[in-house]
């Protein structure tokens, strides 16, 4: 079973504060067809900050 294009790409989420932290996830390319935004923890800088979608 190919996972290439799938309904759920893989992605990953890349900290806007700089550090170059990233999380990685899968999202469903039905409900969210645009660029997510999350607020999520960057052990970096020690706090929340957004992390934008990088493809």
């Amino acid at each position: 079973m190919a996972r290439g294009n799938d309904i759920r790409p893989i992605i990953k989420l890349r900290s806007t504060a700089g550090t170059g932290f990233t999380y990685v996830t899968r999202k469903n390319r039905r409900n969210d067809p645009d660029r997510m935004v999350l607020r999520k923890y960057d052990p970096v800088v020690r706090r929340h900050v957004e992390f934008k979608e990088d493809r």
